[in-house]
């Protein structure tokens, strides 16, 4: 029963940080794209359009894995656990959050019991 908790605790922080993402990935694009365009330059407008939707877009786009990944670990579905696994060893760059996470999922995803829940 322990393992069930410590899943949902992996499967609820992979939700938070894939929410995070999208708001910021939004909040970046609002606030780039509005200056652009308070400014009133055809130019600056252009530009910060260009980069606002790039740089939200690849947020965005690492984003929904997180999202993806968490709702997979809350139904204990096999495949969850390998991009779990895939995302924690990205999150182990990502000092000092992402190497916490990382090091959590580890521990929790390469256990027996883990093995036996998603079986």
């Amino acid at each position: 029963m322990e393992m069930k908790k410590h899943v949902t605790v992996i499967a609820a922080l992979r939700i938070g940080f894939g929410v995070l993402g999208l708001v910021i990935a939004a909040f970046l694009f609002v606030a780039i794209v509005g200056g652009g365009l308070i400014s009133g330059d055809r130019d600056a407008i252009a530009i910060t359009g260009v980069v606002g939707t790039a740089i939200a877009g690849f947020l965005g786009v690492f984003s929904v894995p997180y999202l993806i990944a968490g709702a997979g670990l809350l139904r204990f579905k096999p495949w969850a656990r390998m991009l779990n696994l895939i995302l924690a060893a990205l999150d182990l760059a990502n000092v000092p959050i992402g190497t916490l996470l990382g090091l959590y999922t580890f521990w929790v995803l390469l256990q027996d019991d883990a093995d036996k829940l998603f079986s």
